[in-house]
């Protein structure tokens, strides 16, 4: 039985052999990954069985590609409502529930709250809706953990907290992570 091609995502490592980001885990599909061996933007490191050939060529698909120029990564994680859930642990940040979750200003927008990393924290739905526009005080509910802005270094450390469902062996020496990983 033949693997799909889409089944063989490449671990795209920095140039320092780091994860580029672990959550979301930064991976190429096969086709970026081919291109980007073609115009010697990466090296391979590893490869998978599954091979793509043409009438004059043939080659194993990268499985692990370490660029050859390293990137910088930002000083400043970028405020948006993935990484929010990220810093939060994707729980609730009232109750502790990982479902249904949205985010809600601890001081509300109507009462002059900004949305800011220091004023938004993950809630889940029924939370919010019961907090509604009112002071965290006043509605009895503080957060477990008063909002402030992450690090990268804080969210890359929250994100190995979450590894992909699926982790394919030619990536453990990259990745580090406390669970096993599929085969």
């Amino acid at each position: 039985m033949s693997v799909s091609l889409e089944s063989c995502p490449a671990l795209v490592l920095n140039a320092d052999f780091r994860p580029l980001s672990y959550y979301p885990l930064s991976l190429w599909p096969w086709q970026e990954a081919v291109k980007a061996v073609f115009l010697d933007r990466v090296n391979i490191l590893s490869e998978y069985d599954r091979k793509i050939q043409s009438p004059t060529f043939e080659m194993r698909l990268p499985s692990v590609v370490a660029l050859k120029k390293y990137i910088a990564p930002s000083r400043t994680p970028a405020f948006t409502r993935f990484n929010v859930f990220l810093r939060d642990r994707f729980s609730c940040q009232y109750c502790g529930c990982r479902e249904d979750l949205t985010f809600d200003h601890v001081i509300p927008r109507s009462r002059g709250g900004r949305t800011t990393w220091e004023n938004v924290v993950a809630a889940c739905a029924p939370c919010n809706l019961f907090k509604g526009g009112r002071m965290p005080k006043s509605a009895g509910m503080l957060p477990r953990r008063w909002p402030q802005a992450p690090s990268v270094r804080e969210l890359q450390e929250n994100g190995r907290a979450f590894p992909p469902r699926h982790l394919h062996e030619t990536w453990r020496d990259y990745l580090y992570w406390d669970t096993e990983l599929e085969p």
